[in-house]
């Protein structure tokens, strides 16, 4: 099995302390960087393509739409993307999915980053859309996925349910560090995940407690990490 860190943040465009982030994300060195609310609008290329380099990584995935990106460390190959927005809902922000097609040590991944709705009917709906360009991209691309994000929303609610009737839900598989997500001033709620394919090994995944003194100054989420082993591919 091939292992790989997952690292799953949303970052509030940058309007808090972008040195924070970057210090959090190269604390953890995370192989593959989800990220929700990446600036989308004044200089939003060269906030992404500063923050990437800052953190000492590359853009895999994402576009200016929806403030979606996935970025990936050096050691990990793109082999493909895909962005799909999702069905708009009059007067509330428009939702997508960004995926980034990966090889690490001659194994792929399929990563995918969403950010979902507050309101429930709209993020159950998208949700349903998410499940079904995920099945598509794992039969495309014959590898297992991974999908990461800021759901909105608490386990055993609606939308977590629907993931994890197909998912393996990270932490609640093997937890270490800290479950709380948001606020990272005063964590309440889980809302921010890490769901994995059955096929996959989750071995940790959490809120690391280091450096937990950057999270408050880098933005209002905490983030979160998991470890995971990926199947070998099939022999030929």
């Amino acid at each position: 099995m091939t292992p790989v860190r997952v690292l799953t943040y949303n970052v509030r465009s940058l309007r808090d302390d972008p040195a924070a982030v970057a210090r959090v994300v190269r604390a953890l060195d995370p192989d593959v960087l989800c990220l929700q609310e990446v600036p989308r609008f004044w200089d939003w290329r060269v906030k992404r393509r500063r923050l990437a380099r800052d953190c000492g990584m590359d853009i895999a995935a994402g576009r200016r739409a929806c403030g979606l990106a996935i970025l990936t460390a050096p050691r990990v190959r793109r082999v493909g993307r895909e962005f799909h927005l999702l069905s708009p809902v009059p007067g509330l922000h428009r939702r997508a999915l960004a995926i980034a097609v990966l090889e690490t040590a001659g194994t792929r991944l399929v990563a995918a980053c969403t950010h979902l709705d507050l309101m429930t009917a709209p993020r159950r709906r998208h949700a349903t859309e998410v499940l079904a360009h995920l099945d598509r991209a794992r039969r495309r691309h014959d590898a297992p996925v991974v999908l990461t994000g800021d759901i909105n929303e608490e386990p055993g609610g609606p939308t977590w349910t629907l993931f994890t009737d197909r998912f393996q839900d990270a932490y609640a598989v093997a937890p270490e560090g800290e479950e709380l997500t948001f606020s990272s001033r005063n964590p309440r709620r889980r809302i921010d995940a890490v769901f994995a394919d059955t096929t996959i090994e989750v071995v940790t995944c959490g809120v690391p407690a280091h450096p937990a003194e950057d999270y408050p100054q880098a933005t209002d989420h905490r983030p979160v990490q998991a470890t995971l082993n990926l199947p070998d591919p099939p022999k030929t």
